[in-house]
């Protein structure tokens, strides 16, 4: 594909990321995200926390998938660098999410 655009093709979504621009998120400051698709109830988003960036108290609304790919993410008090992953259960409680250094990783969540 040469751009971004999404197509869709017997129930499947095809997103290229590298032309797919960073937007500000609506949930925090200092965080930018890629709208990578959406099916059944479900996004996937590469997320980009800059130093000091904070989200939020917020509550799953289902299962939330995040794997960190570059830098550092503070989660529940637990320091989670590359190749880390992290699954929170559908109602479960985030209370403590931050990067002091930066970060990028790949989530999925739910809508």
């Amino acid at each position: 594909m040469r751009d971004s655009t999404r197509r869709s093709e017997h129930g499947f979504v095809f997103t290229n990321s590298r032309r797919t621009p960073f937007r500000a998120s609506t949930f925090a400051e200092k965080v930018c995200v890629k709208d990578l698709g959406t099916a059944e109830g479900r996004s996937m988003q590469l997320v980009r926390f800059e130093p000091g960036a904070v989200f939020p108290v917020h509550t799953h609304r289902g299962p939330e998938f995040i794997y960190i790919l570059e830098g550092e993410l503070i989660q529940r008090g637990r320091r989670l660098g590359p190749g880390w992953a992290s699954v929170a259960a559908g109602g479960s409680v985030d209370d403590d999410v931050r990067s002091e250094c930066g970060c990028t990783f790949l989530t999925v969540y739910s809508e």
